[in-house]
Formats: structure tokens, C-alpha cells, sequence
């Protein structure tokens, strides 16, 4: 198991982690089985999305925004309700699966972090093991 810092620099932000996850892969001497990506955090989260465009995670960050606004009269005390509704929203966790030595992900695809309460370091667990 490979622990990753992070560290975000706004309140919300998905940060691109796949060239990250990509060398645990390789340094794993895996070459065909799953990759686990876990965010032990409950005001954060881990997806997989389209890495071409950036107005993608943009639009992404927009639409949770809108769903889940932040001061809509939560009832948890530290404020920050929408970033744990946000982070169940999206999930805590990613399976991937590896081919040749590399995480098999879309041409367009890419791992991203995506923090709901920051600017904070996080960590990010990742895992691989032959099927």
C-alpha cells in the first residue's frame, strides 16, 4: 500500500493524480490486475473523468456547486456540510484495472483528487494486486 500527499490550494478543486497512481502501478511489478485508490477523508473525494478539456472539471465543480451550495442551512456545525454531501456524492474510492504494467483507463480519462474543504494536505491510498 502507497500513501500519496496532496496538497489542494482552494476550497474546492480536482487535482489530476493519474501520472501519480501511474508510477505505483509501474514500481508494483503488476502487470495485469486491479489498482484500489482510496480518500480516507470525508470532505474529499477520488473520480475518474475527462482529462482533455479542463472546463470539464470546471463544469463538474460548477454543477456540484449548484446541486449542493455551500450556507443552504445545514445543520452540522463546522460549516461545511455541502463538502461532505459533495464527497458522498462522488465517493471515496476507484477501482482500476491494470494492463501491461499501467493503469487501463479511456484515452480521454484521468484519476482525479477532488477536494470539497480546502486548502488542506490530504492523502490518497493506492493499492495494486494481481487478479
Amino acid at each position: 500500500m502507497h500513501r500519496l500527499s496532496v496538497q489542494t490550494n482552494s476550497p474546492i478543486e480536482m487535482i489530476d493524480i493519474t501520472d501519480r497512481v501511474g508510477e505505483i502501478v509501474a514500481s508494483s511489478g503488476v502487470e495485469e490486475g486491479l489498482c484500489y485508490i482510496f480518500v480516507p477523508h470525508t470532505t474529499a473525494a477520488v473520480t475518474i473523468n475527462e482529462n482533455a478539456d479542463p472546463d470539464v472539471q470546471a463544469d463538474i465543480i460548477q454543477g456540484l456547486e449548484s446541486m449542493v451550495p455551500p450556507n443552504a442551512g445545514y445543520r452540522h456545525r463546522e460549516g461545511n456540510a455541502d463538502a461532505h454531501i459533495k464527497a458522498s456524492l462522488i465517493g471515496a474510492s476507484q477501482t482500476v484495472l491494470v494492463e501491461e504494467g499501467r493503469p487501463l483507463l479511456g484515452i480521454w480519462q484521468s484519476i482525479f483528487f477532488c477536494e470539497f474543504d480546502g486548502p488542506r494536505r490530504r492523502n490518497v491510498w493506492v493499492t495494486v494486486g494481481r487478479r
